[in-house]
Order: structure tokens, then sequence, then C-alpha cells
């Protein structure tokens, strides 16, 4: 048995030992406020953002909540590792009030572990995204901000290599990328290697390549590493990046913290992220004092009939605890961060509210055109479930790891042979569960 199935069944484990707790609340329901006056209570707020608990960030949106619902005190749990950390507290109740949606729970059992928040039906007339979390026509959780896919870039290295346009295929952004290492002292590529998680943005090219809303569908009932599906296209750029020498020269000793500095003071010139990274690259540019609007942000070098596209999805979804003891308070906060709080103004993102208008960071995705598409998630339940029983992990670090050392040739190998052999076992898995 290899590490990764050890891993997955642990994880299975320890969220099937609360099913049948959660399962006596089933169908509970987190309702919005009537009087702000009447709601009281702490609640317990986890997230991810310890930076911004640390340096007092989310005390001072907590105060302004409380001028709206002053009988309500919030306190911040930050977690570091939140996938790791967050599976193990959800083997009992006491997994806070409002927490950030794991990915190590199938979607199927949302309502064991969370308070619904209403029907999709009426909640997706004001906000974006609400099927990823929809069950059996309930929503379980909403997203504070909206993030697209795209590479962080400096723009002034960019410029010094002598490249004024973005690229349309990945063969175009190869050739930028040797420009810049001739002609600049940049790293072209950083793949932040040893932070692994950074590795698991390329699964969100699907979608972006071909500008398909389908996509999701597509992995649920094809093969994502067939020839000119949007998978093989982004594994075999990232493969052929590192395979050219085109970034750091030692991946296991990437600092994900030390990369924005880099990249803002032009020691490395791009890294595959997405918009939630801009704010972050950008301040970081401030504090090494140099030019924060160096800091630019394009889409996948891909296009359909001269088009750019890029996906707008949720970043991590807030829901309410099924076992709260204070589910309106916590709906409470779920509401005012998401409306009111200013949060998606502060990190520069995109909002959740279907007629809000884009952040000023896209700007140059309107200028030029790039067509913002949302994919239908109907299937993502169905895509989670054949990535785990496959372990292929798309949405997990391993593989892209083990596809950058096949590139460095710290493994055997060689690439058709790589992504082939992903498709047979997604494909094989599917056939087994029947799809």
């Amino acid at each position: 048995m290899n590490r990764r199935t050890i891993l997955t069944l642990a994880a299975a484990l320890l969220l099937s030992a609360c099913t049948g707790t959660g399962a006596a609340s089933k169908g509970a329901d987190a309702d919005a406020p009537d009087d702000p006056a009447k709601v009281s209570g702490t609640i317990t707020v986890l997230t991810v953002r310890t930076d911004l608990v640390q340096d007092g960030t989310m005390d001072k949106y907590a105060a302004e909540f409380n001028k709206t619902y002053p009988k309500v005190k919030v306190e911040f749990q930050a977690l570091t590792n939140y996938e790791s950390e967050i599976k193990i507290r959800m083997n009992t109740e006491n997994y806070g009030d409002v927490l950030l949606i794991p990915a190590v729970v199938e979607k199927d059992d949302y309502p064991k572990f969370f308070a619904s928040l209403g029907s999709q039906e009426e909640r997706r007339e004001k906000y974006r995204f609400t099927d990823f979390t929809t069950v059996d026509g309930k929503v379980y959780g909403q997203s504070p901000v909206g993030v697209a896919p795209g590479f962080v870039y400096n723009k002034r290295v960019w410029k010094e290599a002598g490249i004024t346009e973005w690229p349309t295929t990945p063969d175009e952004f190869l050739a930028d990328l040797k420009a810049i290492g001739s002609r600049t002292d940049a790293t072209p590529y950083y793949t932040n290697f040893a932070a692994q998680w950074p590795l698991t943005s390329w699964t969100y090219v699907n979608g972006s390549v071909g500008c398909d809303t389908g996509a999701t569908t597509e992995l649920a009932e094809g093969n994502p590493w067939a020839e000119g599906a949007d998978l093989r296209v982004g594994d075999t750029l990232l493969h052929d990046i590192v395979k050219q020498g085109l970034a750091e020269k030692d991946p296991t000793t990437t600092n994900w913290e030390a990369s924005k500095t880099r990249l803002a003071k032009g020691e490395i010139a791009t890294q595959w992220l997405g918009t939630w990274a801009i704010v972050q690259f950008r301040d970081a540019a401030r504090k090494a004092g140099v030019n924060p609007d160096d800091i630019g942000f394009m889409p996948f070098p891909a296009q359909v009939d001269g088009e750019f596209c890029a996906v707008v999805a949720p970043d991590y979804n807030q829901a309410v605890n099924i076992h709260s003891e204070h589910k309106e308070a916590a709906r409470a906060w779920i509401d005012w961060f998401t409306d009111e709080s200013g949060y998606v103004e502060d990190n520069l993102a995109i909002s959740p509210l279907q007629d809000a208008p884009l952040p000023e960071v896209l700007r140059p995705y309107e200028v030029q055109g790039v067509k913002l598409i949302e994919v239908d998630d109907a299937q993502g339940a169905k895509v989670k479930q054949i990535d785990n029983e496959s372990e292929v992990g798309i949405y997990k670090p391993d593989y892209r790891q083990d596809l950058v050392d096949l590139a460095r040739g710290a493994r055997d190998g060689d690439l058709d042979g790589f992504l082939d052999d992903l498709g047979r076992r997604w494909t094989d898995t599917q056939k087994s569960l029947g799809s």
C-alpha cells in the first residue's frame, strides 16, 4: 500500500467517523437574521489567512461587523496547513462555527457537515458560483471572492527582454521565457515546488485552454490527458518549462514567501498562480521599495477564435458548522463578510456578487478582450470521486511534483508515458464507477 493510498484511507476514516453525528442534523439550515440587534453569541471563524490574523486585519473586520451585530463576538483561528488540520478536527463536532469547506469532503456529504444557506434558486439571483456547493437544490457554502488562474509576472522584466505582447500559444510562451533567460538576469519561471500547493494551480488551466464551460463535465466523462485536452496542454507546458532549463535550478529549495519579493524585484519573471496572488505580490513590492505596478497578470497562452479565455471560480467557500450552537450569528458573519466587509476590494479580487464590476487589476483583461467564463460544476462531485479513487490527485501536488522531477531528470520515463498513465488510471476508474 503506497503513501497516497494510506493518506486517502486515513482521511476517509476520519470523516466517516463523524457521519453518524452529522446525519442526525441533516437538513439543518442557517437562516439569515431578521433583526441584527437580536443576534448574539461567540463564534469561532477558521481561516487560512494567517497573515491577516497576525497583523490585526481580521480583528478590524470584526470591529466593523460589530457595528451591525453588537452582540456577536468573533474569534479567529488561522490554520497554517488548513487541509491537514481541518480533516482531523472534523472527526469531532468542534470544527469552528464558520469554516472553509475543505477539499477532502465529498460534495454529496456537505449536508452532513454544514448547515444550508438557502435554496440555489434564490441565492443564484444575487451570487455567482452557487452550483459549486449545491446539493439537492440547497447551497452549503459561499465564497467571499472569485478567482481566475493566470501568470503573475514582472512587466518590467518582460519588457526588458523585448516582449510587448502576451504570448498566444505555449510555444510562444516558451520562446518568451528563453528571451528572458538570455536578455535579463531573472529566473524566467519559478515552480514553487517545495511549497507543493502552488503546483495544484495548474489544474485550473482546465476550461481556460479550450474556453469550455463544460470542462468539468469532460473531466467526469472523458480522458483529461487525451491529445489536445486542457490538462495535457497545461502539464506539457509545465514539463517543457523545466525540461528546457527555464525554471529555477533546484526546485527542492524554492521558498514561497521569498518568491513574492524576488518576483517583485525582478529576480523572478513569472509564476502560474491566480488573481488572489496579485495583492500579495504588490504588497511585497511596496515592502521591498520597488514599483508595485510592475506586477502584471496574464492568461494562459491559448486562444479560441482569436480570444483568450479565463475561468472564474470561487476561492474557498465559507460554511456554517451544522453542529454550531450559534448558526444565526455564523450566518450573519458569512453574509456580512461577503456583501459588506470590503474584503473583495481589499484583495483586488473578483466579487461573487452578480452585478459587481471587475477589479482594477483585471482592466488589462478588458482591454485585451479576455473572455471570462464560469464552468458548470454539476459533475464536480463525480470528478472528485474519480480523482480520489484513481489516486491521480489533480487537486493535490504529488503528480505534478513527479512531473517536474521527470522533466529535470530526477525520475525515469518520458512525458507521453507519464501522461498516458494518468489517463489510463483515470478512465479505468470511470469504468469501475460506471461513468
